[in-house]
């Protein structure tokens, strides 16, 4: 462990191990539990973990011995269904009760003086939030690293379809709480029969083979896409950041495909007045843990101690701290996202991106996006380890993908808070996506995506419609002899599953229609830049 990550802050204690515990659920099941300890005397707070992913790596190291080692007591549990616990896993429904049923079990153990934080990331931040709906008085702070809330956001976008994250979760759901080697060969298995489930028509439970066998939560929730279907009903675990009063630290990546939930997280906390902290590093979701985890284990550690033991002093002194791409370097703010100003840049007919605003809304330019041969999807916000800045010259060679590039910046641009895009669009069938993409080319042409987003299309035919698609937010130095391109496509495959161009149902269409896609001169990308003008201040490097 400490071979792998450098930067580790050194063990205080020895660390003491009671696996294979019962813990009641909520309707009595049996949830396996291990408790790690420091073996010292005294009293230590506690740590609760729960996890549908197993207890063993990288659970067992990264959670329960290295915050053991740090004096906390971390109860590592399996939730139910998973991990040889009882009763059937079904994603969301039982955590709350579960979670409130193990601090039943806690107030009885002899070790538990009464101090309990949480902490973990993805799913494992769900579990947090459902506990804080309704949080027991021993609850005194929590760390929701690249978490979920809103498991229907995780699934659906604007009514397309999250594809690729609806695999990447099922496959993970459904074998990684059974040990790396069952894991590692279901991962072989997706990776090699993901064409044959991606391009399968009808798309509907195609995926089975590919997971080895159904999947029951996986068809119910790819097929409610509507976030007000009673099906989703209790979901969201929104509104526990809405009253919440217990302190909590927010950690993601600006490539985590759970980003912008966290940033709905933060603004509920600070809109309900509870203490929270954010950080915002150069990570997706898979690498926060990995890559990042120092950085990351430093600042979780540095809440609990705050806040379950009463030591500020590793608490840095601003609420934010945000990694700024294109510079390397780390930054503080005081809040987020800072005050900016809205700066639009306007397509031109020659593929220009200007910020002369054009007059009169006429057609622009078009492409046609074919099913048959979808626009494939290249790095960004994923849970897949090809999530990330990529070098996107490639597909904007692509006739269907549109880019509008601007001049060779003379002095930096920071872009610093939302990015989205205002498009006015006609198409010729009534049925479209839109993928639009903000990119930094650098002096020798490579494009780097830096953040994106998609929206659905239903148009009255040739009329233009007008849709603004937001495109996550960004903390990015565009540098002298860079050049700010906007991307625009008809989608991202298989991210997203692909749009059949008729108003079928994507999941349920077995016939596919090519679309045009016209962009008018009155669309605009938006970009949040810093109102105190364009440069971010003195920095230090990352």
């Amino acid at each position: 462990m400490r071979a792998t990550w450098r930067r580790l802050p050194a063990p205080l204690h020895e660390v003491g191990w009671e696996p294979g515990l019962t813990v009641p659920a909520a309707d009595g099941s049996p949830l396996v539990t291990d408790h790690y300890f420091p073996r010292a005397e005294g009293d230590f707070p506690t740590l609760l973990v729960r996890s549908p992913y197993g207890r063993g790596l990288p659970w067992s190291p990264q959670y329960g011995l290295l915050f053991a080692e740090q004096g906390f007591h971390v109860v590592l549990q399996s939730c139910r269904g998973t991990g040889g616990s009882g009763g059937t896993f079904d994603l969301w429904r039982h955590e709350a009760a579960d979670g409130l049923a193990t601090v039943s079990w806690l107030r009885q153990q002899p070790w538990f003086e009464g101090t309990l934080g949480t902490v973990g990331p993805s799913y494992l931040g769900y579990v947090q939030w459902a506990l804080a709906l309704d949080p027991p008085p021993e609850l005194k702070a929590m760390v929701v690293q690249v978490g979920l809330h809103d498991p229907h956001a995780l699934f659906h976008s604007g009514g397309a379809p999250r594809l690729e994250n609806a695999l990447a979760v099922g496959m993970g759901m459904t074998y990684q709480h059974q040990g790396m080697g069952p894991f590692l060969r279901a991962t072989l298995r997706l990776q090699r029969r993901l064409r044959e489930v991606i391009t399968a028509r009808p798309l509907r439970a195609a995926y089975a083979s590919a997971l080895g066998g159904e999947v029951p939560w996986l068809d119910d929730v790819m097929t409610h896409p509507d976030a007000e279907d009673p099906y989703w009903r209790g979901a969201s675990a929104a509104g526990a950041a809405e009253r919440l009063g217990v302190p909590t630290s927010l950690i993601t990546g600006w490539h985590d495909a759970l980003v912008d939930q966290t940033f709905e997280q933060y603004d509920r906390l600070r809109r309900a007045e509870c203490e929270t902290a954010l950080l915002v590093g150069p990570w997706t979701h898979t690498s926060a843990l990995q890559q990042g985890w120092p950085e990351v284990f430093a600042e979780s550690l540095a809440w609990l101690r705050a806040h379950l033991l009463g030591d500020r002093s590793g608490l840095r002194p601003t609420r934010v701290r945000v990694h700024v791409g294109g510079e390397n370097a780390w930054r503080d703010l005081d809040d987020w996202p800072p005050a900016t100003a809205v700066g639009p840049w306007f397509p031109t007919a020659q593929g220009h991106l200007t910020q002369q605003a054009p007059t009169g809304s006429a057609p622009l330019t078009s492409f046609c996006y074919d099913p048959e041969d979808p626009t494939p999807s290249l790095g960004g916000p994923l849970l897949s380890r090809t999530a990330g800045p990529r070098d996107n010259s490639g597909l904007e060679a692509r006739e269907d993908v549109l880019t509008f590039t601007g001049p060779p910046l003379t002095e930096p641009v920071d872009v610093l808070g939302p990015v989205s895009a205002r498009l006015n669009v006609s198409t010729d069938t009534g049925h479209a996506d839109v993928f639009t993409r903000l990119c930094d080319v650098d002096a020798q042409g490579r494009s780097v995506n830096i953040c994106d987003g998609l929206g659905r299309l239903q148009t009255d035919g040739r009329e233009p419609s007008r849709i603004t698609v937001p495109m996550s937010s960004t903390a990015h130095r565009f540098a002298v002899g860079h050049r700010i391109r906007w991307q625009i496509s008809g989608g991202a495959h298989p991210r997203y599953a692909r749009n059949p161009g008729t108003g079928e149902s994507s999941l349920d269409a077995t016939t596919f229609t090519p679309v045009r896609v016209t962009l008018h001169t009155d669309s605009a990308l938006t970009l949040a830049t810093p109102a105190d003008g364009p440069g971010l201040g003195p920095a230090g490097n990352g």
